[in-house]
Parts: C-alpha cells; structure tokens; sequence
C-alpha cells in the first residue's frame, strides 16, 4: 500500500488522530534539540519544532520521489512560561501544582514540508482551565505512568481529563495535533483522506 505522506513523529496519540480521519502514511520519527531560544514565545517555539522536525525527517528521505512530510509540537505554557515534559516524579508533581486551579495555554504546531523550500506552518493557541489537583492525587497520577511523557505532564484524553472545567480551542490540539489545521496543510499538498477508520462503539 502506497502512503500519501510521511509522520516526523512516533506519538502513538497523532498516529491515532490521523488514521481515523483516514490518511495513509509511514511514521518517519525525527529528533531535534527541544530547547526554547532566548526571548521565543511558546507559539514561536511549537511552530519552530513542527517546521524543524519536519525538515529533518524530510531531509533523511530520499529525495527522488520523497512525499511530503508532517511534523508536529505541543507545548503547555503558564504565564508565557513553557513547562515541557516532566524529568521525574518532583518535576511531574510540580507542574501539575502549577496548573491547579487556573487556566493555561496549549500550543500546538503542525508544518508540513514538500521540498526544500516548500514548507507551511499553522497552529492553535487552546485555552484549558484546570479545577483543583491535590499533591497525593498530582503524585497518584505520576504513578499511572500517563504523564511520564507528556507536555505539562498531562494527557487530557486520559486520566487528567476529570480535572478540565473548561477548554476553548482545539481539542485535538492539546491531545497533540490540531486536526483541522493539519487537513487544510495537506490539502494545500492535494492530500485527501480516504474513508475514514471506523470505531468499535
């Protein structure tokens, strides 16, 4: 089976977003240095990553009828600040006292690079609103082993869903790719999913 375009990532929660709208693809993991530079945003920065992972993994393929490439960042921000994915338990806990009982910013990037000066970018800004998160619950959840790998050390399609009062925005943005925006970049390319994957009720 051909594939319509290439994935510059392994996240298993992207993968998922894009099969069942249903595209056909091949994963294409790129790894790049995820440091903020002095003075970025955390918009600048996700829209950085996205373009940044794309072009690496564009770059690894080989050119000669090499399809488009997909990249993609998400990032959670407090106060203009980025949290990142949590180092350990402590740094995990913390973060999620920080986003206790308040509201926070998820940013969250998609580019998609069709040679080497072919490259669109789009994002969201979605604003999530949390209630309140005790200390034994934050380390209870570390526990779960969900947040190990998460920006902000939270997935809202998982566990940490009981703690949203609110969300304004992309959905599929805080889960890791903005849906939307990623179909009109692909169909910029002229990729049109196919039938979409059905799921068990």
């Amino acid at each position: 089976m051909g594939y319509d375009f290439y994935l510059a990532s392994r996240s298993p929660r992207r993968v998922q977003l894009l099969r069942e709208a249903g595209y056909r693809f091949d994963c294409r993991p790129a790894d790049v240095e995820e440091v903020a530079r002095p003075n970025e945003s955390p918009a600048q920065y996700a829209r950085r990553l996205a373009r940044d992972k794309a072009q690496a993994a564009w770059r690894r393929l080989d050119p000669v009828g090499a399809g488009p490439v997909l990249g993609a960042d998400t990032d959670v921000a407090v106060d203009g600040r980025i949290l990142g994915k949590p180092r350990d338990r402590d740094s995990a806990v913390d973060m999620l006292m920080q986003l206790s009982e308040r509201a926070h910013e998820v940013h969250s990037a998609v580019a998609l690079v069709a040679g080497e000066r072919d490259c669109w970018i789009d994002g969201t800004c979605t604003e999530v609103h949390f209630g309140r998160i005790t200390r034994v619950e934050a380390e209870a959840y570390w526990n779960s082993g969900e947040p190990a790998d998460k920006a902000g050390a939270y997935a809202i399609q998982g566990l940490a869903g009981r703690w949203v009062r609110e969300i304004r925005g992309s959905y599929s943005g805080v889960v890791g790719l903005p849906l939307y925006e990623t179909m009109q970049l692909l169909r910029r390319a002229g990729i049109e999913p196919g039938m979409p994957r059905m799921t068990a009720p």
